[in-house]
């Protein structure tokens, strides 16, 4: 208990010792009073705010405070690994499938049975088929709601206890157990007045305790064997954990978790490919949280989706277009997009599916300056300028300050470049990372923990389009999303970043650049055309609007230099406009955007 609230409530005690001679029946009234006073501070924002909050440092001395805690659980977590490691060791190359299948569950009922944390751990490796067998992948996937549930009767007082009122109260029809299970919460889908349908989600006793105990186990077991891991981290690791655990923690709270629906609601108001419930106020609370409910399918399996007359392609493209709008324009993302939490819905929005997103409880902001960096970075990669991309990686503290990015450079050249193919699509997060993985060992990289949110969101978003399509690239998909966004220039921050990288410090014009971002654009693309059109239209907009008056000045100082006309400059820019935007290529694309079953 905070020093605030126990004075508060050494005040009132004191206030009340007068009145301590009073009849029998009137100290109990008085003690009463005192519960009832202590029972609604303990309610109070100022102490929920104070449990709900992970602090290491007081959590670790709590923990250690309570050896008949902290004892026999150390002992539960090391045996229970310890174990599941020796098995896998043992059996984890069999060929035989049944074997496989064993395995898969018992590693789903060792973290099922060590709970919410380390499930959480079982729920990242469920969106990386790269990383684990297929064969495990299904059973793993049962970590994001289909976990066994907590007893009805407590959900029920819960919801009374939250709510002020028995739930068949609230709700004209509330089901007797639960539509799915998962880490923190169970949801029922229950039906108010007038027939709407809502998903109630009610939250796992006991669990701010649990959470503190295992997060004090898990980050001093990390920090411990940081120097065993494969990737070196270095004396990063111990951030990186406090900082899932205090995302754990904002999770936890359901009305920061409206708040945060609500937000990202608004975000893609306009956008029609994008569906996120309605939270319903009235009956939700800090530990009971109700929304309108989606009727969709899980996007889990292709085949599945396709029985449904639903598009993975589409709907991996909303995913992921959705995901880079929420990291490189919003600065606010969902930081765990696994398949449990995002629904496939029926319609169609141009070349998007429609995706309905649910669980707003693990969320995170990206500063303005980290953001530009990362769009600056992703441009710098498309054009191949490595010395500005280890500048990039300095400004986002991947590298130090002080770091002499001299050798670091080639190196970045060797992963990032050809060694990796020539096609933006030839390579996946995963592949990128793993490269780093050599690079960390021989250059000081080492992983801010602002960025454990961000690569987690990344890593899972492309998890479940691998799981949906396995040739899926997400460079593929970002590469030509930044390329637009830049030569459209439609915001302020863009048309600053365009001119950074088409013109060089001398203001001269570097046509290999543009040419690169054009290129980009229409890559992979079945009909590069009709991914172009646009682009052109908002390129001659700008380029003759009030915003494109810098760019028009930077144009002409370029073309004519040193007192006389380039024209040499001015035909290779006709002569790359004309390759691009061509009548036959742009035809093209007018034909497949007005109709587009026909071929480009």
């Amino acid at each position: 208990m905070s020093i605030g609230v126990s004075k508060k409530l050494s005040q009132f005690t004191r206030a009340l010792r007068p009145f301590q001679s009073v009849t029998a029946n009137r100290l109990m009234d008085q003690q009463s009073l005192i519960h009832e006073f202590r029972s609604n501070l303990l309610k109070s924002d100022a102490y929920r705010s104070l449990s709900m909050q992970y602090n290491p440092g007081r959590d670790f001395r709590w923990l250690l405070l309570r050896p008949w805690v902290f004892i026999p659980r150390l002992i539960q977590v090391l045996w229970t690994l310890g174990g599941l490691v020796l098995v896998l060791l043992l059996r984890g190359g069999s060929k035989s499938t049944e074997v496989q299948l064993k395995l898969a569950r018992g590693i789903l009922n060792t973290l099922t049975g060590l709970g919410p944390c380390f499930i959480k751990v079982g729920q990242a490796l469920s969106t990386r088929p790269d990383l684990v067998r297929r064969d495990w992948l299904d059973e793993l996937t049962r970590l994001q709601d289909d976990l066994p549930s907590f007893p009805h009767t407590l959900a029920l007082e819960r919801i009374e206890q939250e709510l002020g009122a028995p739930a068949h109260e609230l709700f004209a029809e509330f089901p007797p157990e639960p539509i799915a299970a998962a880490s923190l919460g169970q949801v029922y889908k229950a039906r108010l007045e007038g027939q709407a349908w809502v998903a109630v989600k009610v939250q796992r006793p006991n669990l701010t305790f649990i959470l503190r105990r295992d997060l004090v186990l898990i980050r001093m077991l990390g920090v411990l064997t940081a120097p065993l891991l494969p990737l070196n981290l270095g004396f990063g690791l111990g951030e990186i954990i406090d900082e899932f655990g205090r995302s754990l923690f904002e999770e936890i709270d359901y009305e920061m978790e409206a708040d945060n629906a609500e937000r990202f609601a608004a975000l893609f108001a306009e956008n029609d490919a994008v569906y996120v419930p309605r939270v319903e106020r009235m009956l939700s609370s800090q530990r009971v949280l109700t929304t309108t409910w989606i009727d969709g399918a899980k996007m889990r399996d292709s085949a599945e989706l396709r029985a449904l007359q639903l598009d993975p392609a589409a709907l991996i493209r909303t995913g992921v277009i959705c995901g880079l709008q929420q990291l490189l324009e919003f600065g606010y993302f969902h930081a765990d997009p696994h398949p449990g939490n995002l629904f496939a819905l029926s319609g169609r929005t141009g070349d998007l599916g429609h995706v309905g997103y649910v669980d707003f409880g693990m969320m995170d902001s990206i500063t303005d300056s980290d953001r530009l960096t990362l769009t600056g970075a992703v441009v710098h990669l498309i054009n191949g300028d490595f010395s500005s991309l280890a500048a990039d990686f300095q400004e986002l503290g991947f590298l130090s300050p002080t770091a002499d990015l001299t050798p670091i450079i080639p190196a970045l050249d060797e992963v990032l470049g050809g060694s990796l193919g020539d096609s933006v699509g030839s390579f996946n997060f995963k592949a990128i990372t793993d490269r780093f993985s050599e690079l960390m060992f021989d250059y000081p990289f080492r992983v801010p923990a602002r960025f454990a949110l961000i690569i987690r969101a990344v890593v899972s978003q492309e998890g479940l389009a691998l799981r949906l399509d396995p040739q899926f690239r997400i460079i593929a998909v970002a590469y030509p999303y930044v390329a637009r966004r830049l030569l459209a220039g439609d915001t302020s921050e863009m048309r600053d970043k365009l001119l950074e990288v088409i013109f060089d410090t001398d203001g001269r014009l570097r046509l290999d650049r543009l040419e690169n971002l054009l290129a980009v654009v229409g890559q992979d693309a079945p009909a590069p055309g009709r991914e172009l059109l646009p682009v052109a239209g908002a390129g001659l907009r700008l380029l003759l609007s009030r915003n494109g008056a810098d760019l028009r000045k930077r144009l002409l100082l370029t073309l004519i230099r040193d007192d006389r006309l380039h024209t040499d400059d001015v035909r290779a820019l006709l002569g790359l406009l004309g390759r691009t935007f061509g009548p036959r290529r742009i035809a093209g694309g007018l034909l497949q955007q007005l109709n587009p079953l026909a071929a480009a």
